[in-house]
């Protein structure tokens, strides 16, 4: 991870992807190619249709307004935002949304295992229409001291956990992402892929810990980690966990992505602080991508009052990326 040093929202409108591209293009004109020797030509059809057709499920959106999580700052454009993102398994540009438009998210199975009564796998069109979609305003505070406020549409975690049904000897909750070489080109790189992250059952639990599978009142765009990604506001960006496969009951705590890559920088809690800086940069201040106005961190992101007594007991833990 890098300081930011450019603005990487002064995207040309010549690279924005329409939003409708929900498939892999590279192999659907593969398939094509080889469709006349196989006789696959009426699945070629019904490909190309299914291409053009929107998410399965937008008809859900928008979801209900939570009213109980308010913002200090104005919701984030929605072109800035999604031109303005982190997603190293297509590469490390800030621009990554072209690129991230590689991603295939239909089918999409999530499988849950672990402690848990029974392991299964669950669609995520089936997981989405077993709860009421509702919205949240939240703030997005990165490592790297810029910050957004996204308006995320999903279900809270504790409605996934529910229907997991983990054991009571469960103590954290280890996510990841999936694992695809030729779709994603930076996991061809030495890195510990697939991404994982990690929560104790206390904070997956919590009222806060979001699951987002929409924004701006629509499907989650693909660079924002469609079609699931983790929204758990309180602490830095790199814990919210992009394009989930596994969710994982274990009493082990998991060691997550940039854990392994440098325990040094990144730790397990990661939660937001503006009195202990990054060692190479400061906390105390954050930058608010699309305006360049420069505000101060605030402590847990500003959800203090929701969070702080998780951390009471903790005190000798390293809390703080």
């Amino acid at each position: 991870m890098n300081v930011i040093r450019r603005r990487g929202w002064e995207m040309p409108e010549r690279l924005a992807t329409p939003e409708h591209l929900f498939f892999n293009r590279r192999a659907l004109l593969g398939l094509t190619a080889g469709a006349a020797a196989a006789g696959l030509a009426p699945r070629i059809a019904l490909a190309q249709r299914a291409a053009d057709q929107p998410d399965p499920t937008i008809d859900l959106y928008p979801g209900k307004r939570n009213e109980r999580y308010v913002l200090d700052r104005p919701i984030t454009d929605e072109k800035i935002n999604g031109n303005y993102n982190n997603f190293y398994e297509f590469g490390t540009s800030k621009s990554i949304a072209k690129a991230a438009q590689a991603l295939k998210i239909r089918p999409w199975t999530i499988k849950i295992d672990g402690m848990v009564e029974k392991p299964f796998e669950i669609g995520i069109d089936d997981l989405v229409r077993k709860f009421p979609i509702e919205e949240r305003l939240y703030r997005h505070r990165c490592v790297e001291a810029w910050s957004m406020a996204v308006p995320w549409s999903g279900i809270p975690m504790t409605k996934l956990i529910e229907l997991a049904k983990p054991l009571s000897s469960a103590k954290y909750v280890r996510m990841e992402t999936f694992l695809d070489k030729a779709m994603a080109p930076g996991q061809k790189s030495w890195a510990p892929w697939p991404y994982v992250e990690g929560l104790t059952i206390a904070e997956a639990t919590h009222e806060l810990t979001f699951l987002a599978t929409g924004a701006y009142g629509k499907p989650i765009p693909k660079q924002h980690g469609a079609p699931i990604r983790l929204a758990v506001p309180w602490k830095y960006g790199f814990k919210h966990i992009k394009s989930i496969v596994r969710v994982s009951f274990t009493d082990k705590r998991p060691k997550s992505y940039w854990e392994d890559l440098q325990a040094s920088e990144y730790g397990f809690w990661a939660n937001v602080n503006p009195e202990v800086a990054h060692p190479r940069w400061s906390q105390a201040s954050e930058e608010l991508i699309g305006t360049g106005e420069r505000r101060p961190t605030l402590l847990y992101n500003g959800y203090g009052e929701f969070v702080a007594n998780l951390y009471k007991g903790l005190e000798s833990e390293r809390l703080w990326a």
